[in-house]
């Protein structure tokens, strides 16, 4: 997975916004719109870019409670470990689910419409579990800032 200079402009434009034309970003970057659409193809089929997604505001579409969950399991075996990563892919109510060192093993953003919703989400999804050591809940009051942007390192020309 290599990228060039150009590459690197392209991958930063389209994380602030993906739904500029290949015609747009190639003005920016100095190529044709064909030359653009190319390398966003190969982006794509690299992986170098895993999805163009559109960020929602989770009160507007009725899920206006967010919780950041820190996960203990009982014990860290590759099977657990892999089951509960299985379970938190596809729950609809994990918005986002990392596998993490120190204090906890993962680290879920969750969304609800309610408490209540939460609530019975906890029961189902943790109680029921008997691989799950325990968890912390907590409860965010703003979110200062969403997205998926990751600073791009413009690659040395040699």
């Amino acid at each position: 997975m290599q990228y060039d200079r150009i590459d690197a402009r392209i991958l930063g434009i389209v994380q602030k916004n993906n739904r500029l034309t290949s015609e747009v970003i190639g003005e920016m970057v100095g190529l044709s719109a064909t030359a653009c659409q190319r390398r966003l193809k190969r982006l794509r089929s690299e992986r170098i870019i895993e999805a163009d997604v559109s960020i929602l505001s989770a009160k507007a579409v009725g899920r206006p409670i967010q919780m950041l969950v820190m996960v203990t399991l009982e014990r860290e075996r590759s099977d657990i470990i892999d089951k509960f990563k299985k379970a938190v892919k596809s729950s609809p109510e994990v918005v986002n689910g990392f596998y993490v060192t120190g204090d906890a093993d993962f680290v879920l953003y969750i969304s609800a419409r309610t408490m209540e919703d939460y609530e019975q989400f906890t029961r189902r999804f943790f109680y029921e579990n008997s691989d799950i050591k325990g968890f912390k809940t907590m409860v965010v009051m703003d979110r200062v800032k969403a997205g998926f942007a990751v600073p791009v390192e413009i690659p040395h020309e040699e």
